[in-house]
C-alpha cells in the first residue's frame, strides 16, 4: 500500500520544522516541501511563507489534532 501525504500546514520555516518536531514526535510520518530554497536553488524566488508540511494520510486524523493545538498555541 503506497502513502499519499496531504498537506496540513504552510507558513514559515520556523513554525513549519516546529510542528513537524511535534508530529514526529505522535509517530506520524511528514514531509516538508522547501519552496522557497528550492526556488533559490533553481533561480527564482519564492514567498518567505511557502514551506508546506504534508502528513500521511494514514495518520491524518491524530495529525489534524497536532496541528489544531499547535495554531492555537501560536495564535494566543
Amino acid at each position: 500500500m503506497e502513502i499519499e501525504y496531504i498537506k496540513v500546514f504552510t507558513g514559515s520555516s520556523i513554525l513549519v520544522n516546529r510542528l513537524n518536531s511535534l508530529l514526529e514526535e505522535a509517530n506520524i510520518k511528514t514531509i516538508i516541501k522547501d519552496r522557497v530554497n528550492s526556488g533559490n536553488l533553481a533561480g527564482f524566488g519564492a514567498l518567505g511563507n511557502s514551506i508546506e508540511l504534508y502528513a500521511a494520510d494514514t495518520d491524518l486524523d491524530k495529525a489534524n489534532a497536532v496541528v489544531e493545538n499547535f495554531k492555537n498555541e501560536i495564535n494566543s
